[in-house]
């Protein structure tokens, strides 16, 4: 128990750390805090520049809560429980393991050094966007989960920073179930994986801006902003019960399993969900929203 407690207090003083670090050198590429301001302005500026929605202000409804998400689900989650969390549970399974004669190392598939860097970050972006995307789907699937991801689904005028409105639950259940599909195939230093977080970060931003682009035949591997704005529909079609459009960065995999929905163009749909009228409007109720709310049927 000491080991683990152990593990609790170096994760916040550790990820402490970094953060003044990542707010104090702007001399590294790789610094999420700043690349992530820096990703915000400019796809901000496309959508100032190229709205698609003419009408929506550029301080659009909910802005302001949303730009508040964006950086406590980015940084200050991560220093209040996702970090301490997610090294806790590492540790713990790497001792259930062990207990047993294994290690994660056991099942690894391939050492990613002996790859090309960059076949090897190709690699872990795709698994890791197929996870995701398998996870999302589980979010609209389960109503237990849909109560958490309902935060994220109460956009009500989409822009860049609704990319990062969502339940603080809603990492660690990503995190949980990519976790050992990630251990087995990567072993890459923060710099590589930022590579793959930048971009990724970006095409989420671009998906949720007020822009109506679709990136021509490259729609159907990249997510877009006419093609996710779908999944924020209020009404779905009749046949589809959990939901359309899962793709986070790659939309290959709706179009590959038949959940991708585009009908026409959906500029001017309503986005919600069913009862959002009577849904949370500020932060702190709704994250206590999974906690108090009703099962749905």
């Amino acid at each position: 128990m000491e080991k683990y407690l152990d593990i609790i207090k170096n994760s916040y003083s550790g990820y402490w750390n970094y953060l003044k670090h990542e707010l104090i050198d702007i001399n590294h590429w790789d610094n999420y805090f700043y690349g992530l301001i820096i990703i915000s302005i400019l796809v901000w500026i496309l959508e100032i520049a190229f709205p698609w929605r003419k009408n929506q202000a550029i301080f659009r409804k909910d802005f302001w809560l949303d730009t508040f998400y964006m950086f406590f689900n980015f940084f200050l989650l991560n220093l209040i429980v996702l970090i301490a969390l997610s090294n806790t549970v590492a540790e713990l399974l790497n001792d259930i393991l062990g207990s047993i004669g294994l290690s994660l190392s056991s099942f690894q598939l391939f050492d990613s050094t002996d790859l090309p860097k960059w076949l090897g970050l190709l690699i872990f972006f795709l698994v890791n966007d197929f996870v995701q995307w398998n996870t999302h789907r589980l979010l609209h699937r389960f109503d237990w989960l849909w109560n958490f991801h309902k935060v994220h689904h109460s956009v009500k005028e989409m822009g860049f920073a609704a990319h990062l409105r969502y339940h603080w639950m809603e990492p660690v259940v990503y995190n949980s179930i990519r976790y050992i599909p990630l251990a087995i195939i990567a072993n890459y230093s923060s710099q590589d994986v930022a590579i793959v977080y930048f971009f990724a970060i970006t095409i989420g931003h671009l998906n949720h801006a007020n822009l109506g682009w679709d990136y021509g035949f490259l729609k159907y591997i990249f997510n877009n902003p006419k093609m996710h704005i779908w999944h924020h529909a209020k009404a779905l079609p009749h046949n589809v019960r959990y939901g359309v459009n899962f793709g986070l960065t790659l939309s290959i995999w709706d179009y590959i399993f038949k959940t991708n929905y585009i009908p026409h163009d959906g500029r001017d749909i309503e986005l919600g969900f069913e009862g959002d009228e009577d849904f949370p409007k500020d932060f702190v109720n709704q994250e206590l929203y999974p906690a108090f709310s009703k099962k749905e049927k």
